[in-house]
């Protein structure tokens, strides 16, 4: 990978590192984001959707951090133990060259699930280097109080709802809330940082350099052995690779939950509201990732997600989002309010900084077709639905014949009210299309008369109202002008011919007003208001539904360059998050599984096509 840009870690530097500046570590029950600088500024315990430990990415005088680094001047690079998501940041100085080896222990190093231990190792490789560690925990978002036993290398960090347990290999000092240690390591030596939850069942426990060594082989070896079911063999294998290691680090182990990105209220412009709290379930995302990981032969992920769908994601008695939520907490639980922080400023003073996500209460017609997609593609690809997943689908099938015609919020979550989106009425075509096609290759009860009818209604409302004389191009919502390049889903989803002379004027219209050097934005705010400030950048897995939109159009070289051109944005890791900014910068919650699940998806096709 390539190296990160140089910057200084010792004094004065910048109060916020660009979101992109960040590496992932994980054990599918939480995550912590590190620093090219070797500060962990975001990690919530003990999983993913709790309040935050360390959140100095959204404030960083009062969100609390875990610091490490050497304290003399250099540069770092940062990059993962290969094929695992064990993450090293190198320091390299005039007088040696050190690393810090950051993991969460997972499979037989993570025996106690309680313990939620993350361990930090430090190296010194070559000369000697000076290095210095901080703790600043800050519960609850900053909001909750702690108090602070030190008892030479062990220190225990009290909240009223948490209790954290860091255990040093050095001496450490401290106030009544932090703990500090400054320490030199000569060529050879290491020392280990680990901080765990302790509670009435969980006691502090010494994590010695021994202990750390093994617990250090034993996550790579997890994570290698887990890579190694992938079948995918293509050009772009590092990336595809490293996008299918990341959307196994937003599984939730305990339900099989997919997360939509382990932060909250990253900015989808610096200095905008566009700030919302990703870390949850939303079915349309995490239905995609289903298709990604059977793709590339992961099926006791799509199994896991099923399980949660079968046992949080039943049709409900019908409330205002349908008998589906679009988002469900990790846990499977529906109550999602939202809450804004007046008291932390947001990433680089994005504010407001939002907990909670008040879209659960949407509809968004379109879930329903990424979900019976998914389950079309597990009864298809990994193992045949039972008889009572398959009465659910046809209860939500029912459900979809009768609604399909409403107005929604759509997929993009528009807060400027309800409209009849093409998007929305393309996937109720899929919901019924995909239902249809496993009734017939099972020989399962269906309403195939009703469904048949139905779905073929919704294909002519789309042919005939979503298509504009004016722009020759399918559009928006119904009866309008606007483009939007969710249309890029239809040859996708096998609705409509990818080489159709209609569906070709609408991929030249598109990358004629939405495209921006093989960037595609989603849609114009201008255009088609959604009832938010500001501007956004373009949308990255709108950038990869352009490539596969090509490569079906059968322009490979155009998809090619484009697909390459999108790799170039990944961060110094592989990682993407949502958007990419007119500067180029990374915008938005990270990182995304969205535009992960689209990177595997198009490398897939693209590969194929090229032969």
């Amino acid at each position: 990978m390539a190296e990160t840009p140089s910057e200084q870690y010792g004094p004065g530097r910048s109060r916020y590192l660009p979101i992109a500046d960040h590496g992932l570590i994980g054990d599918m029950r939480t995550v912590a984001l590190v620093g090219s600088n070797g500060t962990i500024d975001w990690y919530c315990c003990p999983s993913f959707d709790c309040p935050s430990v360390f959140g100095a990415i959204l404030d960083a005088e009062r969100g609390g951090c875990f610091e490490l680094a050497a304290t003399v001047p250099g540069r770092t690079k940062q990059f993962y133990f290969p094929d695992t998501n064990v993450l090293i940041t190198r320091f390299f100085t005039e007088d040696g060259v050190g690393e810090v080896q950051d993991f969460m222990p997972v499979g037989a190093a993570s025996v106690e699930t309680e313990r939620h231990r993350l361990i930090r190792r430090v190296l010194c490789v070559r000369g000697s280097l000076p290095f210095r560690v901080r703790v600043a925990p800050r519960f609850d978002y900053g909001r909750q109080p702690h108090t602070l036993r030190l008892l030479g290398d062990v220190a225990v960090f009290e909240s009223a709802d948490l209790s954290l347990a860091l255990t040093a290999t050095v001496p450490l000092e401290g106030d009544d809330r932090d703990v500090w240690a400054d320490f030199k390591l000569a060529e050879g030596e290491s020392a280990v940082f680990a901080l765990d939850q302790v509670g009435e069942h969980v006691a502090p426990r010494m994590c010695a350099r021994v202990e750390a060594e093994k617990q250090f082989a034993a996550t790579v070896e997890y994570w290698r052995r887990w890579l190694h079911q992938s079948r995918y063999r293509g050009r772009w294998r590092e990336m595809v690779h490293r996008s299918a290691l990341t959307l196994k680090l937003l599984t939730y182990a305990p339900t099989g939950a997919i997360l939509a990105a382990p932060t909250t209220s990253l900015p989808e412009q610096l200095g905008g509201e566009r700030n919302w709290d990703y870390r949850y379930v939303w079915v349309r995302d995490a239905a995609f990732c289903v298709y990604a990981m059977l793709r590339l032969g992961f099926t006791s992920e799509a199994e896991a997600f099923m399980k949660f769908v079968n046992r949080h994601i039943t049709p409900g008695d019908g409330g205002p989002s349908g008998p589906l939520q679009i988002m469900y907490g990790i846990d499977g639980r529906t109550d999602l309010p939202e809450y804004e922080f007046d008291h932390l400023e947001g990433h680089q003073g994005s504010a407001p900084v939002r907990v909670g996500n008040a879209a659960a209460d949407q509809l968004q017609l379109d879930i329903y077709g990424a979900l019976i997609d998914s389950i079309y593609l597990y009864d298809k690809w990994a193992q045949p639905i039972s008889s009572d997943q398959w009465d659910q689908v046809c209860a939500l099938v029912d459900w979809v014949c009768d609604h399909w015609d409403q107005p929604d919020e759509g997929i993009w979550e528009t807060r400027g009210g309800r409209k009849k989106f093409l998007y929305s009425r393309l996937m109720c075509w899929v919901a019924i299309e995909r239902a249809v096609r496993m009734a017939r290759r099972r020989g399962l009860p269906a309403d195939m008369v009703r469904w048949l009818q139905c779905r073929d209604t919704i294909y002519r409302r789309i042919m005939q109202r979503g298509w504009s004389v004016k722009r020759q191009a399918f559009v928006q919502h119904e009866d309008s002008d606007v483009l939007d390049a969710s249309v890029l889903m239809m040859p996708l989803a096998k609705f409509i011919a990818p080489t159709d002379p209609k569906w070709l004027s609408t991929l030249d219209a598109l990358t004629q007003d939405l495209v921006s050097d093989s960037l595609v934005y989603r849609y114009d705010p201008q255009a088609s208001p959604d009832g938010l400030r500001g501007d956004e950048g373009t949308f990255s897995i709108c950038s990869f539904w352009y490539v596969e939109a090509l490569v079906r159009a059968g322009r490979l070289d155009e998809a090619r360059l484009a697909f390459e051109k999108m790799l170039t944005y990944a961060n110094h890791l592989g990682l993407y998050a949502e958007e990419i900014s007119h500067t180029g910068e990374q915008q938005g919650n990270f990182p995304q599984a969205f535009t992960h699940f689209a990177l595997i998806s198009a490398a897939f096709n693209l590969d194929r096509a090229l032969g």
